[in-house]
């Protein structure tokens, strides 16, 4: 069970108290659970949560001024979505840039030279604890992919120029927002420090 002071051991300056959490639903990679809080006025409340292991998402840079997009599957919107390439952090221990590493040679078959953390992002903050650490990758060199589930199996690999990507998430070609944010930030050179520096 997560800490008194919150799942992430931090405390609300506004006075906000986590209570503790009941287990509604084990899922393969997420649980669902009923969060109990306070306010800082002592009400209480609860809140349906989703327990997610955290992600990765990578901009595989090309040489010729490209990004490598996979178009895949997405069952809870039933229809497919260019994406940049991504993965949950389901390796216990594994740091976040060698998981990054790990789904870019399994989704797309290409070994990055070089990979540098971009960002970190909370995906659905009202619902959900994940959060993405987004990478750039450049110095590509292919291999063999190593693709899982069914989804992923059948993934399309489409390199589209990185200057084109607000075209297309103007257009709506566009709309998983890791994908919008990852590009934009690669585009404009945001390089950050890796995830827990500084």
């Amino acid at each position: 069970m997560p800490p008194a002071d919150g799942p992430t051991g931090a405390r609300s300056p506004q006075g906000f108290r986590y209570l503790g959490e009941d287990l509604a639903h084990r899922g393969w990679r997420v649980d669902l659970v009923t969060a109990r809080f306070a306010a800082p006025d002592g009400e209480e409340f609860t809140r349906d949560v989703v327990r997610h292991p955290g992600a990765v998402a990578v901009v595989p840079l090309t040489a010729t001024g490209g990004v490598l997009l996979v178009r895949q599957y997405r069952g809870a919107l039933d229809r497919e979505l260019l994406e940049i390439p991504a993965g949950t952090r389901d390796v216990e221990g594994e740091p976040a840039q060698e998981t990054a590493r790990r789904e870019l040679e399994e989704e797309v078959g290409v070994r990055a030279g070089t990979i540098r953390h971009l960002a970190t992002i909370a995906n659905t903050p009202g619902w959900c604890d994940e959060l993405t650490e987004l990478f750039v990758a450049s110095g590509l060199e292919p291999v063999a992919h190593d693709r899982h589930g069914a989804e992923e199996v059948a993934i399309e690999v489409v390199e589209v120029p990185l200057e084109r990507a607000p075209a297309m998430i103007a257009s709506g070609e566009i709309i998983d927002a890791q994908t919008i944010l990852g590009l934009l930030l690669a585009r404009d050179g945001a390089i950050g420090a890796p995830p827990g520096a500084g």
